[in-house]
């Protein structure tokens, strides 16, 4: 039941026509819990408030369905206008991208140059960029433009999904830059990703360990305890200092833990997303656990 349910949500997040529509809905399915409104205002006040609390941020511009140039431009500029008002406003946050909204399935060499615009005002600021990893489609391009970004910028890293059965590998291939370490949330083959939850958990916290082991900086994205007193244990016995890791986890949900998790000591970061194109993200966060959609319709009648 549970596989099923997964496989609904996900398949509901790939459907463009009902992508469109969401935007007409508004946040009248209860995404307004795990999405911190439409306005890069309304996201600064969300990141300034858990800066508050001692939490750190990253904030997502949400969208992914982009078929134009222009609206790949457009995604470039929203960029840099959250990337000003994050320094504006003098947050402690990172700003996180999806490639695809900037063209990279329109024009590889276009997409390179909107990144480029986009580290270079980073860099500028002093802040740093996350490259979000898509779907097993746009895997290997996303590596290969995040290598060509590195030999000219430091402050751009990527994601690695603990489902791929490629995802030590290239741990090993990306040491010494700073990763977000994911289970993996897309609807992926038995050729190229486990399905099994054991051997998914199991990956996870290898490539957490082979990260930091070689020395790496490494941020933990999970909502799951008992992963987190494992990486805790890990890092204590084997001396990895605490400001080589960060635990992450996203906007709503287990708000109670990440509050903890920083009051103990720890790095701890909240991804934050915004905007009216969160139909897609929605359905993804669905899909990942049957208590998801309990959550989704409590926020539905609680208006």
């Amino acid at each position: 039941m549970q596989k099923t349910s997964r496989n609904f949500f996900l398949f509901l997040s790939q459907n463009k026509t009902l992508n469109k529509s969401a935007k007409r809905w508004g946040f009248n399915l209860g995404a307004a819990k795990v999405v911190a409104g439409e306005s890069i205002e309304s996201a600064m006040d969300t990141v300034l408030s858990l800066n508050h609390k001692g939490i750190l941020a990253a904030v997502d511009h949400l969208g992914e369905f982009v078929s134009s140039e222009q609206e790949a431009k457009e995604a470039a500029e929203h960029c840099l206008r959250t990337l000003e008002a994050v320094d504006r406003c003098g947050a402690d946050c990172y700003l996180s991208l999806k490639l695809t909204q900037l063209g990279i399935d329109i024009d590889r060499e276009l997409c390179f140059q909107f990144m480029k615009e986009i580290l270079e005002k980073a860099a500028s600021l002093e802040l740093f960029v996350r490259i979000d990893m898509e779907d097993y489609a746009h895997c290997q391009p996303t590596l290969d433009m995040l290598k060509r970004l590195r030999k000219e910028y430091d402050n751009v890293g990527t994601v690695i999904q603990a489902y791929l059965y490629r995802a030590s590998d290239d741990i090993d291939d990306l040491k010494g830059v700073p990763l977000r370490l994911v289970k993996g949330a897309y609807k992926e083959s038995d050729a190229v990703a486990w399905q099994d939850k054991k051997q998914i958990d199991a990956n996870f916290l290898n490539i957490i360990k082979q990260h930091l082991t070689n020395g790496s900086y490494t941020a933990i994205a999970t909502h799951d305890h008992r992963i987190i007193e494992e990486v805790k244990n890990f890092t204590a016995e084997a001396g990895i200092p605490a400001d080589q890791f960060e635990f992450q986890m996203l906007y709503g949900f287990r708000t109670d833990m990440q509050e903890a998790l920083a009051q103990e000591g720890y790095r701890f970061r909240t991804y934050v997303p915004f905007g009216n194109d969160w139909y897609s993200y929605f359905m993804r966060r669905l899909a990942e656990r049957p208590q998801n959609v309990s959550f989704a319709f409590k926020g539905m009648f609680s208006k």
